[in-house]
Parts: C-alpha cells; sequence; structure tokens
C-alpha cells in the first residue's frame, strides 16, 4: 500500500514538473521571439505573393509542380491559413502565459517600498554618499523627507534597528509599460483572429456551411453555401452595374465562393470616373442608394476612394471597377479560304455568343471592352514597318540575304503595338475589346482588337492582338487600313490569294501587263512567265501549312546558294506585280473600278502583303472588328464587418502607453538611513540610490540629491 502511494505521488509530480516545464517554455521570451520571427517570415510571404488570385494564375506563374507545393503550405491566403492562425494563437497563449506570471510580481513591485533593507546592503550600492548631520535624527528625517518629497518622490519612514529608513521610489509606473506592451500584443492578435477566416471556418466545421464550386443565380444558391446576417465577421465583394442592385457578397474561398447575406440592398446609381492624361484612373465613386431590409428606409450616398460608407456596423469601400455587361455590334470578317463576305455579330461583355454557322464550331467568350485606350505612340525608334515602295506600286525592295529580308522583319508587323521609346507621347486611340475563341475542344485563344486605325511608323493600321496564355503579352497583326478606313480592301485581297481561280487570272493580267509586245512577242515566253507569277502566288498563299515569307525562303533555300540573292529579287518583283494584279482582279469581280497606280497605293500593297504573310500567325478563323457600343460601368464594392477593428485600436493604444511608459518613464529608488551621530551628538546619513538603466541623467540626478541633501545640512565623509 504504501510502495503504490509512493508510486503515485512520484507520477503526479513527474507530470506536474512536466506541466511546469511546458508552461515555462510557452511563456518564455525565446518561445516568443521565435513566433514573432515566424509571422514576420509569413508577413514577407505574404506580401511578396499576391494573395487571393485566381488559381490559373499561380499555375501560369510558378508551374503545376511549385503550384502544387505552395498550395499545400497555403501561400496563397497566408494569412488565413491554418498554421498562420496556429502561430497567432499560440502567440496569444505564451503572451497571455507571460503576463499570468510575471504581471503579479511586476504590481507587488510597483507597490512595494523595498523597506526591508540593511545598513551594510546599502554600503554595497554603487551610488551612495555619507554624512553628518547636527539635527537629531528625527529632525533630519522630516527635512530630508520633504527636500526628497519636493524632487517627485514619493517618500516613507519606517522605524528600525534603533535608527530611522527613508524609502523612496519614482516612476514605478514604468511596470505599467511592460504589461500593457505584452498585453497589447495579445489584444492585437485577438483582434486579428476576430477579423480573420476563423469565424467563418468555425461555421464550416460546425454548421456545414461549404464553398460554392459551381455557376448559377445567387439567390438560386442553397443555404449551406450562404452565411447568414449574424456572421460577426466578413470581407467580401459585390459588383453592381449602373441601374441594378446587390443584398450580397461574395467572399472568395480556395475551393470556391460563399455568399454573404446583407442586411440592406444597395443600388447603383451612377458611377463616376476621371483619368489622368497617361490613362490611369484618377479619381472614381458610386452614387449609391441604400434600402434597410427591416425598416424598409432609404439612404443616397456618395461613396469614394478611402471615403467608405459604414451603416449598421457593416463598412462599404469604393474598391474598384468593372465593365458592367457592355452590349457590342461588330462586323465579322472570314480570316480563312476565298470567302469575302462580312457579317454582323453582336456580344455582351461577361457573355458567350457563338460564331455563326460556317465559320467554325467556335465560342466567342467576351471579356472585356475599353471605351478608351491612352498608349504611348511614339514608335520613331523602332525603324520603318518594311522596305519602301515609292513610285510603281508593283516595285519591292528586299534585303541582301533571303533568310534576314524575310525573317527580320516579323517582329516589326506582329509585335506589340506598345514598343517603349525614350520619349513618350500618350494619345487616347480609342475603343478596344477582348475575347476569347474557344474551340469544341476546350482550346482558347485571346484576341484583342481596337476599334480604330492607329498611326504608327507613318501609316494608319488596324492592331488586332492575340496570345495563347494569360500570362504573355499580346502580339498584333497590323492590317492597313484603305482609303475609306477599314479593312474592307484588305480582307477582299485576303479572300482573293485563297481563291486559285483569281490567282489564275492576275497572273494572266500580270503577264499581259508585263510583256505587252504584240505579235513580235512570243507566246511561249508570256506563257513562262504567267506560270511563274501562278507559281510565286501559290507558294505565298501557302498550302496550309506554310505560307507568306516563309514558305517563300524556303523554297529560295532549295535553289544554289550563290543563286538565291538575285532568284530573291525576281520572285519579289514577280510576286508584287502580280499580288497587284490580284487586287485588282478581285475588285473587278466585285465590280468595282480598279485602283489608281500610285505610291499611297504602292504603300499600301506592301503593307496588306506583310500583313497577309503575318496572319498565318493569327490563327483565328474570323476578325471581329467593334462598330459601335453601349457602355455599362459597373462598381466593385467591398462590404467588410470587422469587430476586430476596434479590438486592434485598443491594443494600438495599449501598446503606445506601454512603450511610451518603458522608454520615457525611469524608476528610481533611494534611501537614507538615519541613526545617531557617535556620542549622541547630530546624527549620521547613509544614501544610496538605484534605477533599472544606468544613464547620464541618472548620474546627473545622482550629483543633485548630493548637492541637496548632503551639502545644506552636513558634511559628507
Amino acid at each position: 500500500m504504501t510502495t503504490g502511494s509512493s508510486t503515485q505521488g512520484i507520477q503526479i509530480r513527474t507530470r506536474q514538473r512536466w506541466i511546469g516545464d511546458a508552461v515555462e517554455l510557452v511563456s518564455s521570451m525565446r518561445f516568443a521571439i521565435s513566433l514573432l520571427t515566424l509571422i514576420a517570415i509569413a508577413s514577407v510571404i505574404g506580401t511578396v505573393m499576391k494573395q487571393n488570385e485566381p488559381m490559373p494564375n499561380y499555375v501560369n506563374q510558378f508551374g503545376p509542380f511549385w503550384f502544387e507545393v505552395f498550395n499545400k503550405l497555403g501561400l496563397y491566403a497566408v494569412y488565413s491559413a491554418w498554421w498562420f492562425l496556429l502561430i497567432m494563437g499560440f502567440l496569444v497563449l505564451s503572451t497571455s502565459l507571460c503576463i499570468a506570471r510575471n504581471g503579479p510580481k511586476m504590481l507587488r513591485d510597483v507597490k512595494s517600498w523595498r523597506d526591508n533593507v540593511r545598513e551594510q546592503s546599502l554600503r554595497n550600492f554603487h551610488h551612495k554618499l555619507e554624512w553628518r548631520m547636527a539635527e537629531m535624527p528625527q529632525q533630519a528625517a522630516a527635512r530630508l523627507a520633504q527636500q526628497v518629497g519636493a524632487k517627485g518622490y514619493k517618500v516613507k519612514l519606517v522605524d528600525k534597528d534603533g535608527g530611522t529608513l527613508l524609502a523612496a521610489k519614482q516612476g514605478a509606473a514604468n511596470k505599467w509599460g511592460y504589461i500593457f506592451a505584452h498585453a497589447a500584443i495579445v489584444i492585437i492578435c485577438l483582434g486579428g483572429l476576430l477579423d480573420s477566416d476563423l469565424p467563418i471556418r468555425f461555421q464550416q466545421w460546425f454548421y456545414g456551411k461549404q464553398a460554392f464550386a459551381g455557376n448559377g443565380i445567387i439567390s438560386q444558391i442553397p443555404e449551406r453555401y450562404r452565411l447568414g446576417l449574424g456572421n460577426p465577421t466578413f470581407r467580401g465583394n459585390t459588383l453592381i452595374p449602373e441601374g441594378a442592385s446587390s443584398s450580397t457578397a461574395i467572399i472568395p474561398q480556395q475551393d470556391g465562393v460563399m455568399i454573404q447575406d446583407l442586411p440592406f440592398t444597395i443600388q447603383l446609381k451612377r458611377f463616376i470616373i476621371d483619368f489622368y492624361s497617361t490613362g490611369m484612373p484618377k479619381l472614381f465613386a458610386s452614387e449609391v442608394v441604400v434600402r434597410d431590409h427591416e425598416t424598409g428606409q432609404e439612404m443616397a450616398a456618395t461613396i469614394k476612394v478611402n471615403e467608405p460608407l459604414i451603416y449598421k456596423g457593416v463598412a462599404i469601400y469604393q474598391s474598384s471597377f468593372e465593365d458592367g455587361g457592355s452590349k457590342l455590334k461588330l462586323v465579322g470578317y472570314p480570316m480563312r479560304g476565298g470567302d469575302n463576305g462580312r457579317f454582323d455579330f453582336a456580344g455582351e461583355v461577361s457573355g458567350t455568343t457563338p460564331l455563326p454557322p460556317g465559320m467554325g464550331d467556335y465560342t466567342v467568350e467576351w471579356s472585356g471592352f475599353r471605351p478608351f485606350n491612352v498608349e504611348n505612340m511614339n514608335t520613331a525608334a523602332n525603324g520603318p514597318t518594311s522596305g519602301s515602295a515609292a513610285g510603281d506600286a508593283r516595285a519591292v525592295n528586299v534585303g541582301k540575304t533571303v533568310n534576314r529580308g524575310f525573317m527580320d522583319g516579323l517582329d516589326k508587323h506582329l509585335g506589340s503595338s506598345a514598343k517603349t521609346a525614350n520619349s513618350k507621347d500618350f494619345k487616347n486611340v480609342g475603343p478596344s475589346v477582348q475575347y476569347k475563341l474557344r474551340d469544341k475542344t476546350g482550346q482558347a485563344r485571346e484576341y484583342f482588337n481596337y476599334m480604330q486605325s492607329l498611326q504608327i511608323d507613318g501609316a494608319y493600321v488596324f492592331l488586332a492582338g492575340m496570345r495563347e496564355q494569360p500570362d504573355q503579352p499580346f502580339r498584333y497583326l497590323r492590317i492597313p487600313a484603305d482609303d475609306n478606313d477599314s479593312v474592307a480592301e484588305w480582307m477582299r485581297l485576303r479572300a482573293a490569294l485563297s481563291n486559285p481561280a483569281l490567282r489564275e487570272e492576275a497572273a494572266r493580267r500580270y503577264a499581259q501587263q508585263a510583256i505587252s509586245g504584240g505579235r513580235e512577242t512570243p507566246a511561249a515566253l508570256r506563257e513562262q512567265l504567267q506560270q511563274s507569277a501562278l507559281r510565286g502566288l501559290t507558294i505565298f498563299a501557302g498550302d496550309g501549312k506554310v505560307s507568306g515569307f516563309i514558305a517563300v525562303t524556303r523554297f529560295l533555300e532549295q535553289l544554289p546558294a550563290a543563286e538565291q540573292e538575285k532568284a530573291a529579287d525576281i520572285f519579289m518583283k514577280i510576286l508584287n506585280g502580280s499580288m497587284w494584279e490580284l487586287w485588282q482582279a478581285a475588285r473587278a469581280k466585285d465590280g468595282l473600278a480598279p485602283i489608281a497606280s500610285d505610291e499611297a497605293h504602292g504603300r499600301y500593297l506592301q503593307l496588306a502583303i506583310n500583313a497577309l504573310a503575318d496572319a498565318a500567325f493569327y490563327p483565328a478563323p474570323v476578325f471581329l472588328q467593334l462598330s459601335s457600343f453601349q457602355e455599362i460601368k459597373a462598381s466593385v464594392l467591398q462590404v467588410t464587418r470587422s469587430p476586430g477593428k476596434k479590438v486592434v485600436y485598443l491594443g494600438c493604444l495599449f501598446l503606445v502607453l506601454g512603450v511610451f511608459a518603458m522608454l520615457y518613464i525611469r524608476e528610481r529608488r533611494l534611501w537614507i538611513w538615519i541613526k545617531p551621530g557617535t556620542g549622541g551628538d547630530g546624527s549620521q546619513a547613509l544614501m544610496a540610490m538605484s534605477t533599472q538603466r544606468k544613464t547620464l541623467d541618472f548620474e546627473k540626478e545622482f550629483e543633485q540629491m548630493k548637492a541637496r541633501l548632503a551639502g545644506s545640512a552636513g558634511k559628507a565623509s
């Protein structure tokens, strides 16, 4: 029985010791500093890496492997990750235990006079002084107490060991600084946890709430995906087009979204936006009407950036703006085959529209519209677009070598429309439309087309942008503007190049124009030239895989190297002349008058040939040109309920008070031991002073105190 009790006692003491060691570790400074270091590292990650972005953006940025690694670590939403919240919780626990362990000691020390010191202890102080006084101990103690009290010290007299001890203190509130500073950490962390995703996760864990990952009308989304009006904290966004209203907010989650019901409805009456000359937004604001669901009362307000509307504890911030479903009208042109027809097309931003029958099994996903675009139009440093075409429209200049002459110019045509120049010339180039063409397999390319022509390198062109991936820049096809500032003539020439019959007609016309010697001209020579022209047009038109200058280059590379330069010059002259006749034949087929052969049309033809060559890099079945639009703006409002904000403010107040108390309130202790003098004549005094930090100010104060106390009433010994 005794042995069992002894063993049980040992187990209890071991468990108590283990608990004590754990509490000491958790409440220690080294543990708290380690937690703060981890929080600092996490904050750096959250600052460097964009948070709460769409997941495809992270896949494109980091690749599939690192995307999964970072996703498992929760780096895409650091401040709501489980491990970050766990660190915050441990920091609260650590600091709370530290306060619980050391706070009572500090408070007792604030109240303590430390009057249990002995005379020998005072003699061991570094800052001490002894002197003799003529008064008796009682009179001397009263006078010294008055003098010390006049310096702002609190004084207490204690009779002990045949003498009188004067204990004084000043700045004892310094200890409150440590308590306030530690309490501030706890309060701020609690406020941060209160405003974090923890309340929402609590509802997911215990109330079955889930993130919604599908599509549907917000009002029809089931209750398990919605958060009620009693949700204590949330931070969501709501997009409201002009004239529309919303009574919910969207809270993004890692695997979808959650719907937060609001106690009011926000109606957007008008969205106001103003821009700088560079195209950057200068001011945007929303004129709204808020209708209370409970009372039916309506309130008009204007929400601006940094000027939120606060209603029923919910703050409504002006976050950004989007397109609210602008209605677009476009004209479509086929980019494949010999069809030169055009068709009317319409769409709505954020909607989808299938292409007409015969254009392929594609769906247009309208992703963006901008009523104006401010671009830097100073591109003089980029050099000419291509070789010059002065004089006769059928003339052409080629580079010194075949490969260099054809390939080096591709980037000048199918390149960025906003190349950087040393000087800047910002200009509004008009509206633009952005959309995706998605095929039946789900693959999509993104396109960006300007509505109006732009003057680039001295010529007016229509820019048609394309990119394969969202993280890539747009590359632009430059379609030259014709005499009517349209793409109609280029589309006519493109369709004619794909028409074998028109190519044959163009070759015949070219041979007839080039060799016009009447009966003296051998028919065989004219036939040979016609076949060369037809072959050049056919090579340039391509075989469905390779076309344009690349096809011409591959053809010329089959010749001996010594003959390539001469053959390239002849080939390009024939091709350019044949393209001119192809243009004329296409116009004749459509019942139009011939184009005048002048320098302007020669320049146009050269740009058109370059664009036809570059069209191989624009793999779209159609070209969609914006013709008119009805803009509908939408405001993106951030709706938040953050009760932890006031808690954080309280914590900041405690932190300021704590830091101020620790830095500017200096605790000082003073003792004077007064006892009768030798032989009963007068009295003797022993003074000692101490402080937490020895500074020059303390040294100066000690010297002043020596002069004040000993210099006026006695003689130092």
